[in-house]
Formats: structure tokens, sequence, C-alpha cells
């Protein structure tokens, strides 16, 4: 079984934070005693630091219990660093990429990752890409967006065509919502994270782009968020309003198959429609490995999609 949907922080970028976190405002909290300390940097979105995220021994041995033969690995959202200069990312960048690398390539057989890039700066984020596919990483994960910017944006011009031309897998994975009206009762992550999701998966359906860039893999996270339980909304849209419709070459509900999307959902019947939505074939199966809210093991029923996405795996 394929596990499309985990993450993971190899040794070097932790001492790369270490080294710069003075510059990078690094902090680490002990919260509980019967938890690790919880890693923040620049005092925003602070996680436990597991040691699943950090032993590389412990998370293969972690996913071969439940059953995953073969695990995709990304950095974690928290560690974009998109809001410091495109230097500094780019540093993490580097030493990210190459040290997920070189892991896959030592475990090429249980193993694949996907890169993180400096979206911050899209020319960069090109060559990031470029060569982060060139040492046989599959593509990458990035953020929903940039300072107000959304990915139809013209500014990531430069990145979308270079992961159109690799034909990368691009992982759109939300970082928590900062919309202070969810700030109690975990609504941040709770419906934060889904809603970021949907934000920036709907406006690229409705710019065009999913036919200008016509080969790259685009997977979502959590299902897509909330955007296929609403497609009827965006479809009664496309027939009232050119504005909905003037980019588009069929409805919205035949874009939604033009994406693929983990499992993570925790609900059959959910699943279920999505799968009778987009097709199984568009699903893959993910956990979310080792956050919090982690699906496992994770569904491989009407999850068919590794056959489409193996190829670039």
């Amino acid at each position: 079984m394929y596990d499309f949907h985990t993450h993971f922080i190899p040794e070097e970028v932790i001492d790369w934070i270490k080294d710069q976190r003075s510059i990078i405002n690094a902090s680490w909290e002990k919260k509980n005693k019967d938890k690790e300390d919880f890693l923040s940097i620049d005092n925003k979105w602070a996680f436990e630091l597991k040691q699943e995220f950090t032993n590389k021994s412990l998370y293969l041995k972690e996913q071969q219990n439940i059953g995953v033969d073969h695990s995709v690995v990304s950095p974690i959202p928290q560690l974009f660093l998109y809001d410091f200069p495109s230097e500094i990312t780019r540093e993490l960048v580097s030493v990210y990429n190459t040290s997920l690398a070189k892991w896959s390539q030592n475990h090429s057989q249980q193993i694949s990752a996907l890169a993180t890039v400096s979206l911050n700066h899209p020319e960069t984020a090109a060559q990031d890409l470029r060569d982060a596919m060139n040492m046989g990483l599959k593509g990458a994960i990035i953020g929903p967006g940039l300072n107000g910017k959304l990915l139809s944006d013209l500014f990531f011009t430069p990145f979308w065509e270079e992961a159109n031309k690799q034909k990368s897998i691009i992982f759109i994975h939300p970082l928590l919502c900062e919309d202070q009206r969810l700030n109690q009762r975990m609504m941040p992550n709770l419906i934060g994270v889904p809603w970021e999701t949907t934000i920036t998966a709907t406006d690229f359906l409705l710019s065009g782009l999913l036919d200008t860039y016509n080969d790259v893999k685009i997977l979502l996270a959590h299902g897509g968020g909330f955007l296929p339980y609403q497609i009827g909304r965006l479809n009664k849209g496309y027939e009232m309003w050119p504005l909905v419709s003037k980019n588009l070459q069929k409805e919205p509900i035949e874009y939604l198959k033009d994406f693929w999307y983990d499992s993570v959902l925790w609900n059959s019947t959910s699943l279920e429609y999505l799968a009778n939505t987009v097709g199984e074939e568009r699903i893959v199966p993910g956990s979310d490995f080792p956050f919090d809210l982690c699906e496992r093991p994770p569904a491989k029923q009407l999850a068919k999609g590794t056959e489409s996405l193996l190829p670039f795996i």
C-alpha cells in the first residue's frame, strides 16, 4: 500500500534550524511533560516535534507496522519559510531537498519524496524544482499562495511554467488559516486548513489554468477541502455568470477530474461521494502522518489513483 501524504524533517534540516534560530526566530517549548518539545518558527504554527518527524528508522517502522510499503515524503508546511527573504528560504530549500533526495535514493523501495521551493521568488522556485527533480524528487509541495496572492496570480507564472515542463506532481498543502474569527476551539486547523485548500483550488479551477498547465499533476490535500462538496454551486454560477465561465472550456464539475485528491477525510461517506464525483482513479491513499490529525492506516478503498500517479513516483 502507498501513502501519498506524509511529512518528515531530516537531521540536516534540524541542524540548519538550530544554526539559524536567531534569524528565523525558532523556539522550542515544553508544553506537556508527556510530549516532545513544540517547535515554532517566528511565533507561528507551533507543532509537537515528535520522534516520528525526525527519526528515519522509527518513521519507516511505523509505516511498515500499518502495512504501508511505500511512502511519499513531503517537507512540513511550517518550514516553507515564505515569510522570510528568499535567500533564507532557499538556504533551507537546498538543505531539505538534498537530504530528502539522499534518503529516497538510499531507500528507493520504501520512499519517494517531494521538494520544497522558494515560492516567495517564483523564478528561484522554478530553479529549485528543476534541481530537485534532477536529484530524483518527484515534484514539490507548496502552500496555497503568498501575501494575499493566490496561485493563479501572474506572479507565480515562472514556477507553473517549469512545473508544466517537468510534468511535476505539485502537492498543494494548506497552512493554518489566520482568520481571527477562527482563533478558538482549534478551528484554524479543523476548518481553516480545508478552507485554505478550498480557496486556492477554486481559484485555480476558475482561472482556466488547469487547461494552460495540463501536464502538471496537482494533488489536493485533505480530499480537496470543501470544493468537491459545493461543486453544484460552481456549476450553477457557470450557467448564470460570464465572470465564472469566461476562462473555462467545460463545466466546473468536469475540472474536478483534473485534480488528484488524497483520502484524508476520516469519513467513508465523504470518500464515497468524492469517488463518485471525480473517479477512484483520482484519489490516492494518504494519512498526514505523523501530525496529530492523521488517518492511519490510510484508506485504500476507493483510492485507485496510485496507478495514475505511479509513473511519476
